[in-house]
């Protein structure tokens, strides 16, 4: 376990990412949709309890348009703006962990489109035929993450394919940027809950993170909508694949060094997100590192609740979440941590669950079900 804490400077700017950003409609395009509908906002009023927080709320992503996880609501603006431009498209390209390359595949066959997803050597078969039944044709390479990610970019463009990555580099960033900017939806969703227009109705929110671009589509939020007076915010990464707490400590962007050996398979990442990078150095407050043993218990936390909270089906990197907070509270060794962020018992808590029961094998294995 690492964490690193940050001084943010709390500044937007005017690049093309956060112009991008400050441009979008995607709440208004998601109504659109079929099977929209608002994801549910659960007070877990046992857990918070339990884990001494005046509050702790939880926005459930796993009921998303039917895809079990979040990343339907970037995929989705992104290629409705692609082909609103370029309406020659025929074929989407992305690499991915399993829940990005569905959100695609999902994307294009709504819009009568084909897609390509490459996926890197550890994704299981589960998660590979989740993405085949959209139609998208699935090839699985020897690679990790971050090659795979390589791998998809040179075949894009030898095959005049268009690449649908969540992660940006030097000369590809626009796309990034409208995924980001799909995933506001869900901020604005609550904007008659949680994030009330003079001041928000929680203090900290704990993130799970992977190259980035969901975690910096909040704090680009939160910055936007409050400046100075946003809450705190925490990135939880894996102890294992942590590309943003080495990028802190190298005080640029870097890949890290650990073994990519974690279950947590959609933060399994490598170098960070060009774009994500800029706006989380501006706006993140500390980052954290979990294991897989953390993740574990609030998956069985989240199962198996107390009293009258929710029964929460959240997948392995659905509840990093929530396993930052819990090794927050619980480790003494944090306590520097907690003081920098103000986590007390009068803090109110928010967490997602981005993702449900994505490899339902390794779900019940780890919940005991």
């Amino acid at each position: 376990m690492e964490f690193f804490l940050n001084i943010p400077n709390n500044k937007r700017d005017n690049n093309l990412t956060e112009q991008i950003l400050s441009e979008s409609d995607s709440l208004e395009f998601h109504k659109t949709l079929p099977n929209y509908s608002v994801s549910h906002l659960f007070e877990l009023k046992s857990l918070s309890a339990s884990l001494g927080c005046r509050s702790i709320h939880l926005k459930d992503e796993s009921t998303r348009f039917n895809l079990n996880a979040f990343k339907g609501l970037g995929a989705s603006y992104a290629i409705k703006k692609l082909l609103m431009d370029y309406p020659e498209i025929s074929v989407f390209c992305t690499a991915t962990d399993g829940n990005h390359g569905k959100a695609v595949a999902w994307s294009a066959s709504i819009n009568k489109k084909k897609s390509v997803v490459y996926v890197p050597k550890d994704t299981t078969a589960e998660r590979i035929d989740a993405i085949a039944q959209f139609g998208g044709e699935v090839i699985q390479l020897n690679m990790n993450y971050e090659q795979t990610c390589n791998y998809a970019a040179e075949q894009s463009n030898l095959n005049n394919w268009m690449l649908v990555q969540d992660t940006s580099w030097d000369g590809y960033e626009k796309i990034p940027a409208l995924i980001m900017s799909g995933y506001l939806t869900h901020f604005k969703e609550m904007e008659d809950s949680i994030n009330l227009f003079d001041k928000p109705k929680v203090d900290v929110i704990f993130l799970q993170c992977g190259v980035g671009s969901w975690p910096a589509s909040c704090i680009w939020y939160y910055l936007n909508r409050y400046e100075k007076n946003k809450p705190k915010i925490v990135l939880i990464e894996p102890q294992e694949a942590a590309g943003i707490l080495s990028s802190f400590k190298q005080n640029e962007r870097v890949s890290p060094k650990g073994s990519f050996k974690t279950i947590m398979a959609g933060l399994n990442c490598g170098i960070p997100s060009k774009s994500a990078w800029e706006i989380i150095k501006k706006g993140c407050d500390a980052v954290l590192t979990i294991s897989d043993d953390d993740v574990k218990d609030a998956m069985r936390t989240l199962y198996k609740p107390n009293e009258n909270d929710a029964r929460i089906i959240s997948g392995e990197s659905g509840a990093a979440g929530l396993a930052g907070l819990m090794k927050c509270i619980k480790d003494p060794a944090l306590s520097k941590l907690n003081e920098h962020i103000g986590l007390n018992s009068k803090s109110r808590i928010l967490i997602f669950n981005t993702e449900g029961d994505t490899d339902k094998t390794s779900y019940k294995s780890i919940v005991d079900l």
